[in-house]
């Protein structure tokens, strides 16, 4: 147990070395064009930035996966090399899947698998799918975890606590001590492959109903905590098929289905896929979606989700009581008239497409900056008014929505938002939700962390 402590933290030294020049090297950039006017070769450093993060893996590379959801929250030299990051992360070799494999599986590994590619089909942030068959014939994928997976992980969660604390000094508008508490409990959770097996049960449970979503389905005996063997669900990239130039009506079936695909659980189970970067779902020829990794998931509380809808209804109706009691319903504290106001204003972008009954785009402006302008008139007002803590179940849920509308901008999709939303909404009981919750969590043997 001795070496193994002193292995990690080695793994951990190492790898907090590398991601302090990785992020110092960013911040030094991004510093001397905002306080010196010093003009960068964005492109070039973009390509670096890739390079660096791809070949690190975890959580940092998860981090610039989101960043590269939302439009225009970085430079276009920036989104579009991290945006390969989502799909195209340099993969481990067949030596590192022979041993992975072995350790999990037994020597024998091979027996148990009629073929198993030495390719990787896919590489990712924590691990690495390869696509293989069964004796008995059935086409499955096997997500494999890097190694040193947790040491790395715990380094860069070092080096984002740091960051996390340089940037509290000079802003002020955000405090984010439960964001990180949040977000490393959720990527420690990631690890754990049983686990993810588990959700991914809980998802095929909670999505039965709905044709236009497909769920893989965890093989027993075939994952553990570094392996998860699934069934194969056959698709295209959501990007390779806006390439092709798809029609409208396409288009719309794509989002109505990843709609059903986020929301469904969300309203009705009170569990939302935290992840909704385009590496996470496939698309197939009949518009009905795949969904994909299922390591960041988040449970709520069903009065969690009663003030999402209650907050919903307070901005329709400008119902500032009933926004502070929604405010409140999700663990915001301290809340001024003043304060309240401003995030009424990011309430209002997130909720405005569900305002209205009728067929409408998610954005209705043709100003590619109008979200990131929101976003910066919300961040001055918080710094004036002193700042806001941000709830923990809050990460998640806000992280899905930007990112998920971010997805159906880039499909230009028109539907009726409203009527999606209201579908799910209108017959909402909290004590409904929390037993349909409590009956499928156990079904899937999901285990409850706060």
């Amino acid at each position: 147990m001795a070496d193994m402590g002193r292995s990690n933290l080695f793994g951990e030294l190492r790898r907090f070395a590398r991601t302090s020049g990785a992020v110092g090297g960013i911040a030094a950039r991004v510093a001397g064009e905002r306080v010196f006017g010093m003009r960068t070769d964005r492109a070039a450093h973009a390509e670096d930035l890739k390079a660096i993060l791809g070949g690190l893996k975890g959580p940092l590379m998860k981090i610039a996966q989101f960043l590269s959801t939302i439009p225009d929250a970085l430079p276009a030299e920036y989104a579009a090399e991290l945006a390969q990051l989502q799909a195209n992360a340099p993969p481990m070799g067949w030596t590192f899947v022979r041993r992975r494999m072995a350790a999990e599986l037994g020597p024998d590994w091979q027996t148990r698998f009629k073929t198993f590619d030495h390719e990787a089909s896919a590489a990712a942030s924590l691990g690495q799918v390869h696509r293989a068959t069964l004796t008995d014939g059935t086409a499955v994928a096997c997500k494999l975890q890097y190694p040193d997976m947790p040491s790395t992980v715990e380094a860069d969660l070092r080096q984002l606590r740091l960051a996390m604390a340089i940037y509290q000094r000079m802003d002020n508008a955000i405090h984010q001590e439960d964001i990180y508490t949040e977000l490393s409990e959720r990527l420690r959770e990631e690890l754990d492959y049983a686990r993810e097996a588990a959700n991914m049960r809980l998802y095929g449970l909670m999505l039965a109903q709905q044709a236009s979503v497909h769920v893989p389905e965890p093989v027993d005996g075939y994952c553990t905590h570094r392996l998860l063997t699934m069934t194969w669900l056959e698709g295209q990239s959501i990007q390779k098929r806006l390439d092709e130039n798809p029609g409208q009506e396409e288009r719309d079936t794509i989002a109505r289905s990843l709609f059903h695909a986020w929301y469904v659980p969300l309203y009705r189970f009170g569990v939302i896929h935290g992840d909704p970067h385009l590496g996470n779902y496939q698309v197939r020829p009949d518009g009905t979606v795949n969904l994909l990794d299922y390591g960041a998931i988040r449970v709520f509380p069903a009065h969690f989700v009663q003030g999402v809808i209650a907050l919903y209804e307070a901005i329709r109706d400008g119902d500032d009581d009933k926004a502070h009691h929604a405010y409140a319903t999700w663990g915001f504290v301290d809340l001024d008239r003043e304060k309240m106001a401003v995030l009424n204003e990011w309430a209002r972008f997130i909720y405005e497409p569900l305002l209205q009954d009728r067929v409408r785009r998610i954005q209705e402006t043709n100003d590619p900056q109008y979200g990131r302008e929101v976003a910066e008139r919300v961040h001055a007002g918080l710094k004036r008014t002193g700042g806001v803590r941000p709830p923990r179940e809050f990460v998640l849920m806000d992280r899905s929505a930007i990112g998920l509308g971010s997805v159906f901008l880039r499909l230009g999709a028109q539907l009726n938002w409203y009527r999606l939303f209201h579908e799910l909404i209108d017959d909402f009981r909290a004590e409904d939700l929390a037993n349909r919750q409590a009956s499928a969590l156990a079904a899937a043997g999901v285990p409850i962390t706060a």
